[in-house]
């Protein structure tokens, strides 16, 4: 179950790649927007600042953690951000970012449970990204949607999916998975569910008939394996007839 604090708020961190996104106008509708989805836990922008930097200056005012990253290797700030995001334990994380390692890291976060909402620059970003997370907004639009708050209230957040409905939703996405020659392993057919069927939007989404929540991806494959409705070898997953011959 999603750890929540009073009022049934969600926890909410950011990462801000401010190499990617260097533009220290935006961190007050940044923090309007976390703060309407929950409690805003974590608060990091990433990048190798000068010393006496006026926007580095402007963000520790406003309680961001500024995180100094030296530039030995290439790529530093963005394995710092992984790092530090991969340890969250928030149920939202918000990244600032339109580069390509938010891919992978959106699929962990994903099998985490958490939800994932990504920020870019509209001329900069990876597209596939929109498709990936659970939110995907451009910068620019962040005042508007700052006006209009109700348009991100966390029920878009709260989706639910009965066992059953969960269960045809994961065999399809195993269907395709294996029409397409790709492997059918949790984090892709997890991302498919996701992208194919509205309602399911991870394994923290599915309701059972008992009223208990699987605690992970793993969990909700494993209860499928014993109801007899899907195999698994490893971390792949298959059909229970035809698609046994092709593991």
């Amino acid at each position: 179950m999603a750890r929540q604090i009073s009022l049934q708020q969600y926890l909410v961190s950011m990462y801000w790649d401010y190499q990617n996104i260097s533009d220290p106008k935006i961190a007050k509708d940044l923090l309007l927007f976390a703060s309407s989805l929950g409690f805003i836990a974590n608060r990091k922008v990433y990048s190798n600042w000068c010393e006496g930097s006026k926007a580095k200056s402007v963000l520790a005012s406003l309680d961001f953690d500024c995180i100094h990253v030296s530039q030995k290797f290439t790529n530093a700030v963005d394995f710092k951000l992984v790092m530090d995001c991969g340890c969250d334990s928030s149920d939202i994380v918000i990244l600032i970012s339109g580069d390509s390692y938010c891919e992978i890291l959106i699929d962990s976060l994903h099998l985490k449970g958490k939800k994932v909402i990504i920020f870019a620059h509209e001329k900069s970003a990876k597209i596939s990204l929109k498709h990936l997370a659970d939110m995907f907004y451009f910068v620019d639009d962040l005042p508007k949607l700052v006006e209009n708050k109700t348009q991100f209230k966390t029920t878009s957040l709260d989706a639910k999916i009965n066992y059953n409905e969960a269960i045809e939703c994961l065999t399809k996405a195993i269907t395709t998975t294996l029409s397409q020659g790709k492997r059918t392993e949790f984090g892709y057919i997890d991302k498919l569910m996701r992208q194919h069927c509205v309602s399911y939007q991870g394994f923290s989404s599915i309701h059972t008939p008992d009223g208990k929540k699987f605690k992970s991806f793993g969990q909700f494959v494993d209860a499928a394996v014993r109801d007899c409705k899907v195999q698994k070898q490893g971390h792949k997953l298959f059909l229970m007839e035809l698609d046994k011959l092709a593991a």
